[in-house]
């Protein structure tokens, strides 16, 4: 397990670094910016979380300085605000992670966790197409990588109202998980496409995954709403060798205002619209 290196006092920082504490990660905390490069040339580190509250643009900055000296570091970015521009940014910076306030401590320092625990170098999440409004990505078929995208896709939707963002990002990870498990068999080496969309009156994700698609009549693994017992997948699961759940596809659609498969099954998008009046043909 890699060592954890914070930058800065802030209370947010600190909260973290107690979470990092309970789990019984090395850790240190530096000063500023010249204090943190010293330590990064006297000793190694896995991960490096940038001092809260500051703008991106130092934060992305500063992340050249430290690569300079630990090439393969994974960098936590904790910024004061954020904007569709600045998250894709960080994207492009190869970031690990961006978050921006609320803060939610526990999160990232579970998040921190998991990437000072991984061994895998290569980044994850490649960039198709980016610009304000529509990002494109293709990212690999492993549980950290989902939880990245989640924390990148929660700043590209900042700007919705909060319950409406809580559901799509709660839809969003059921997708996307599924995809990765179904269609990509948390094989590393295949990928999910996932496209954010923001309209001025929606917000849409896309999921593509890599397998040969499914019809519902036909999964058995899952939740049904119309099967008289909702818990029969369970026992289908065990006897496979699944684990615990089954009831994503489920959860999302309840929590969407559409949920739209293409034929083969292995594509899916999530709309959820972020005004009171129904798309035609909704009521």
């Amino acid at each position: 397990m890699s060592r954890v290196l914070i930058i800065g006092s802030h209370q947010v920082n600190h909260a973290i670094g107690d979470g990092l504490v309970a789990a019984s990660l090395p850790m240190e905390y530096a000063a500023g910016h010249a204090d943190a490069l010293q330590r990064l040339r006297t000793r190694a580190f896995g991960v490096v979380i940038t001092s809260a509250y500051n703008a991106i643009e130092e934060g992305l900055a500063f992340l050249e300085e430290i690569r300079s000296i630990r090439p393969g570091i994974k960098c936590i970015v904790l910024a004061h605000k954020s904007t569709p521009a600045e998250v894709i940014a960080a994207l492009r910076a190869r970031v690990f992670a961006f978050f921006s306030p609320p803060f939610d401590t526990h999160e990232i320092a579970s998040l921190v966790a998991r990437a000072a625990s991984d061994t895998q170098s290569r980044d994850d999440i490649e960039i198709l197409s980016a610009r304000p409004g529509w990002v494109s990505l293709r990212v690999h078929s492993r549980l950290i990588t989902a939880e990245r995208l989640l924390a990148f896709a929660k700043e590209l939707s900042a700007q919705l109202p909060e319950d409406a963002r809580h559901e799509m990002l709660q839809a969003l990870r059921e997708i996307l998980l599924n995809a990765m498990e179904h269609g990509a068999a948390f094989n590393p080496e295949q990928a999910v496409e996932v496209t954010a969309i923001r309209t001025a009156r929606s917000m849409v994700f896309r999921v593509r995954d890599p397998g040969a698609g499914f019809r519902h009549e036909s999964i058995t693994h899952a939740a049904n709403h119309s099967s008289p017992d909702p818990t029969a997948h369970v026992a289908e699961r065990e006897k496979e060798g699944m684990r615990a759940g089954g009831y994503g596809l489920l959860l999302a659609a309840g929590t969407v205002d559409e949920l739209i498969y293409n034929e083969i099954g292995n594509e899916a998008i999530l709309i959820k619209y972020l005004d009171s009046t129904p798309p035609p043909g909704k009521t």
